[in-house]
């Protein structure tokens, strides 16, 4: 599939949706300051494809491997949520598994935190990085400086990836330019990740869900979930790999029985 095509089932921040979360954080009284508001949502709805209701790694037959077990990994259905599953949730009655991520021991490309061991854990905590980075940046020049750096050739290109998309929506929607003003802050947190897959011990499906807040002078909050093919590079770091855009993560809210159900482990670093 060519990247343009990929592009087309990558479903961008949508503007209408942003600003009907905003006052949709308002009436909930997420935060209630005066002034301008600024919505963050991604659209969370079902892209139009059969959606499997079960949580966990694939049931792809043992000892396959090769391209077309990745692409069926990527591609597998993960539980679909409505979209208000991104805003709130009640707390779970028992605590979701946890998953121990090691933290990064050094800076890498374009800023990006790196360092991370050659295990499914470590692609994830890579993963979380690079998400970071590009999310909390909100600027478009940055997002293709990190996607040169960190994706290898054969991907779905700067322009169709996800996080560009979601850049780009962000700063449409907060009024912005090609980057966000000083006056606009986005943080993130990784809460929750899972591993949907792997192909040996140099290829894996790594999924993050990140609690992303923004504020102009008004703040909304969502969950977000996201999923990459990762690589084991011969330059020794993990590197989103080259194939098609994964199937979209459920959004849920962490430490719900949602999340739970979702496949989501809560998020530990590991010392």
């Amino acid at each position: 599939m060519s990247p343009r095509a990929a592009a087309t089932n990558v479903e961008p921040w949508d503007r209408r949706r942003l600003l009907a979360t905003l006052a949709g954080v308002l009436v909930v009284a997420l935060v209630m300051i005066t002034g301008l508001g600024l919505a963050i949502y991604y659209a969370v709805t079902a892209d139009g494809s059969a959606q499997d209701a079960t949580a966990g790694e694939t049931t792809i037959a043992p000892g396959a491997t090769g391209q077309q077990h990745r692409d069926q990994i990527a591609a597998r259905p993960m539980l679909d949520v409505p979209p208000e599953a991104a805003q709130r949730g009640t707390p779970s009655a028992v605590p979701a598994k946890a998953i121990e991520i090691p933290a990064a021991t050094k800076t890498g490309a374009a800023g990006v935190p790196t360092g991370f061991p050659m295990t499914p854990q470590g692609a994830a905590g890579q993963l979380a990085a690079i998400e970071a980075n590009v999310m909390q940046g909100m600027s478009i020049p940055y997002t293709n400086e990190v996607y040169k750096h960190w994706a290898l050739p054969g991907g779905v290109g700067a322009a169709a990836w996800p996080l560009t998309r979601n850049v780009q929506a962000f700063l449409g929607s907060a009024g912005q330019g090609q980057s966000k003003e000083s006056t606009v802050t986005v943080t993130t947190t990784p809460v929750a990740a899972q591993i949907k897959g792997h192909d040996g011990k140099r290829w894996v499906v790594a999924c993050v869900l990140m609690d992303v807040r923004a504020v102009i002078t008004t703040q909304a909050r969502m969950a977000y979930g996201y999923c990459e093919r990762m690589q084991w590079s011969t330059n020794g770091r993990w590197m989103i790999a080259p194939g098609d855009s994964p199937t979209k993560a459920p959004s849920t809210w962490p430490g719900t029985d949602l999340a739970a159900d979702a496949g989501w482990r809560t998020w530990v670093e590991k010392d």
